[in-house]
């Protein structure tokens, strides 16, 4: 899977989603930190890549449309520790293989569909 991760995710998650496989790059990697949301939507869109993130402003799905990506994942992890995003992220991925035009909030134990 192509993912991108935000630059309010963890450094050390990007290495172990690419030990599960996935091709993986992060909006630091591509000079996008800082850049406003719609910048990174924008890339997101282009890549065909699925973003993951803490940042709430892309579960709001009148301004992004799941359907418009490759998948939006939300971390709300009560304690977000780079442990807990690998773990949280890791059993994620093993259970859900297609994100594509989904909605995803993910916690600790759990990871809901939001997209309807």
């Amino acid at each position: 899977m192509k993912l991108k991760l935000d630059e309010n995710v963890h450094t050390d998650v990007a290495p172990a989603l690419r030990a599960l496989g996935h091709d993986v790059l992060t909006v630091h990697d591509q000079n996008l930190a800082g850049h406003p949301d719609a910048d990174i939507a924008r890339a997101l869109h282009q890549e065909q890549r699925g973003l993951v993130t803490f940042d709430l402003d892309f579960a709001d799905i009148r301004r992004y449309p799941p359907t418009w990506f490759a998948g939006i994942v939300v971390l709300r992890l009560g304690a977000p520790t780079a442990t807990n995003q690998i773990a949280a992220l890791t059993r994620f991925f093993t259970e859900f293989t297609d994100i594509a035009g989904h909605l995803w909030i993910v916690e600790h134990t759990r990871a809901r569909d939001w997209t309807s």
